[in-house]
C-alpha cells in the first residue's frame, strides 16, 4: 500500500493534513496543495533523518486550525515544528493540541491577520531512511588513469513517500555525547542510562542544532532552473568532524523502495601502481595496489568521500572489462589517498632468502660472574658455565622476480620486535620504532636482490626494544 501525506483545506477551515489518505477520510476536502520543496538530511549513525518541506497555504483572517498526522509512519511527533517563511509578521501559532480521540494527530491553531497565501515550512525527524555509498573504478588498458563514479543508494522504510526531494547526507561523526551533556546538563556518564525515548530526543536536538549551523533552509523555486549544488561543507565542532554531502538535483524516494543516485563522476583520474609487502595489513604476501588521491589535481578533491564499497575493473582492450577487486573503504578526507588492494600478482615472485648466519659478542656466566669470552671468532666454554648474552647475525636478500612488461615500484615493511640493528644500502627508514621500510624498482623481466643484515641482541646484550638503522655494504 502506498501512503501519501496530504495538505488539505476544509470547506470551513484551512487544514494541513500531513497524514495517510485513510487517516484524512474525516476531512471535507476542497483542494490538495502539493509540496513546494522537500529536503532529506540523512544521518545514518543514529537512524535519524531531518525532513524539511514547504507548502503554500491559503489562510483566512481569524483562527485557522492546521492538522498534522503521523499515522503508519516513523515520524517522531515530538520533533515536529511549524515555521512561517512568508507573512511571518501576520501569522502566529497560538497553541498546539493533541486530540485524545486521535492519538496520531495534532492541531496547530494559527491566528491570521490576512486573507491570502503564505509559505510554511514543516520540519521533523523520522527513522527508517538510510543510505549506502558505492564506487565504480574502471582503469584504462595501460593502467595509467581510471574513470571514477560514485553512487548513493537511499533506502526508504519510513512509511512516507518523498517526491522530488533534495537529498543530503551527513558523513562523519557528530559528537552526540559531548553535546547531549551540554544540552541536558547531565553528567556524560549518565547518558547511557537514559530511557530510549529521552536519549533519542536529545540526539535529535544535537543533530538539529548541528545542521542548523551548517546550512539555512529557504524557499526553493521549483519552476526556476536548479541552482548549482553548494560546495560540500566540512564542519569541525568540539570532537565532531563531519560534512554535509548534497546530491545534485532532486529524486523521488518511494516508501518501501531503494534508489541508486549518482553522486560523483570523474574521468581520467591519475593512477599509480605499487607493490607492497605489509604483513600487518595484507598478510604474508606481496600485493598489487591501485593508489589515487582525493585532491583537485587528480580531478577529485571537491569533497571528502563517504564510507562505501569500491568495485574495480580494467579495460581489457577487447571492448570488454576485467573484474579486478572489490573493497570496502572508510571515510576519505580531502587530500587523503584511496588505496585499493588487488591481491597477489602471479607475474611477480617475492621471496626472502637467508644467505648466512653467525653469532658473536657472547657472554658466559661462570661462578656467579658474567665473563665476556670470544677469541679469534671461537668461544671457549668454561665448565659449569652458561651463555647469558650474544648477538645473532643474519644476512638476507629480498629477491624479486618481475615477469611483467612494466617497471614495478616496490615497498617492503618488516617488523623486528626486540633489540635489533638493521644494516643495508637500501636507504631504509623507520615506519615505527620496530618496523623498517625500504623501497626499490624492478625492471621488466628482471630479477632484483635487495640485501640486508639484521643483528638481534639477546640476553644481557639486549638493552632496548627498537630497531637501529646503520648503513653498510652487504655482500651475498
Amino acid at each position: 500500500m502506498t501512503y501519501n501525506r496530504l495538505l488539505s483545506l476544509a470547506t470551513t477551515v484551512c487544514m494541513l493534513g500531513l497524514s495517510l489518505a485513510a487517516a484524512a477520510r474525516n476531512v471535507d476536502l476542497s483542494t490538495v496543495p502539493k509540496r513546494n520543496t522537500v529536503q532529506l538530511t540523512i544521518y545514518n549513525s543514529e537512524d535519524l533523518t531531518l525532513v524539511r518541506e514547504t507548502r503554500t497555504v491559503t489562510f483566512k483572517k481569524g483562527a485557522n486550525p492546521l492538522q498534522f498526522s503521523w499515522a503508519n509512519t516513523l515520524i517522531d511527533p515530538s520533533s515536529v515544528e511549524l515555521k512561517f517563511l512568508t507573512a511571518a509578521d501576520k501569522l502566529e501559532v497560538l497553541d498546539t493540541t493533541f486530540p485524545h480521540d486521535k492519538p496520531q494527530m495534532l492541531y496547530w491553531n494559527v491566528q491570521s491577520e490576512i486573507d491570502g497565501e503564505a509559505t510554511i515550512a514543516i520540519t521533523y525527524f523520522t527513522s527508517g531512511i538510510t543510505w549506502k555509498a558505492d564506487y565504480t573504478l574502471i582503469a584504462d588498458k595501460d593502467e595509467k588513469t581510471v574513470g571514477f563514479e560514485g553512487f548513493v543508494r537511499v533506502f526508504n522504510n519510513s512509511g512516507e513517500e518523498y517526491e522530488d526531494a533534495q537529498v543530503r547526507l551527513v558523513v562523519g561523526t557528530i559528537n552526540l555525547v559531548e553535546k547531549i551533556s551540554q544540552l541536558a546538563q547531565i553528567p556524560v556518564a549518565a547518558v547511557d542510562k537514559l530511557e530510549r525515548g529521552e536519549k533519542r530526543k536529545l540526539n535529535e536536538q544535537v543533530l538539529k542544532e548541528s545542521l542548523r549551523n551548517a546550512d539555512d533552509f529557504g524557499v526553493i523555486d521549483q519552476t526556476a532552473k536548479p541552482p548549482p549544488p553548494k560546495p560540500k561543507e566540512i564542519i569541525k565542532e568540539g570532537l565532531s568532524e563531519y560534512f554535509i554531502y548534497t546530491i545534485e538535483g532532486t529524486e523521488t524516494i518511494n516508501n518501501g523502495w531503494s534508489k541508486r543516485i549518482r553522486s560523483l563522476e570523474a574521468a581520467a583520474v591519475p593512477l599509480k601502481i605499487q607493490y607492497r609487502y605489509r604483513p600487518a595489513e595484507y598478510g604474508d604476501q606481496l600485493v598489487r595496489m591501485y593508489l589515487l588521491t582525493n585532491e583537485k589535481d587528480s580531478k577529485l578533491g571537491t569533497t571528502p568521500l563517504p564510507d562505501g564499497i569500491v568495485r574495480v575493473f580494467r579495460d581489457n582492450g577487447r571492448d570488454g572489462l576485467s573484474y579486478l577487486a572489490e573493497q570496502a573503504v572508510k571515510y576519505i578526507p580531502i587530500g587523503d589517498k584511496i588505496e585499493l588492494n588487488l591481491g597477489r600478482d602471479p607475474n611477480v615472485i617475492f621471496e626472502l632468502v637467508k644467505l648466512r648466519a653467525s653469532r658473536d659478542e657472547i657472554w658466559l656466566h661462570v661462578n656467579g660472574t658474567d665473563i665476556f669470552r670470544q677469541v679469534g671468532g671461537a668461544v671457549q666454554i668454561e665448565v659449569n658455565s652458561s651463555v647469558v648474552g650474544w648477538d645473532e647475525h643474519g644476512v638476507y636478500t629480498q629477491r624479486v622476480r618481475n615477469y611483467t612488461a612494466k617497471v614495478i615500484d616496490l615497498e617492503v615493511r618488516r617488523t623486528f620486535p626486540g633489540h635489533y640493528i638493521f644494516r643495508s644500502q637500501l636507504k631504509p627508514t623507520l615506519h615505527d620504532f620496530q618496523t623498517v621500510q625500504f623501497t626499490a624498482t624492478v625492471e621488466p623481466a628482471k630479477k632484483a636482490d635487495l640485501f640486508f643484515e639484521i643483528v638481534c641482541k639477546q640476553g644481557r646484550n639486549s638493552k632496548q626494544n627498537n630497531v637501529t638503522l646503520e648503513e653498510a655494504a652487504i655482500k651475498p
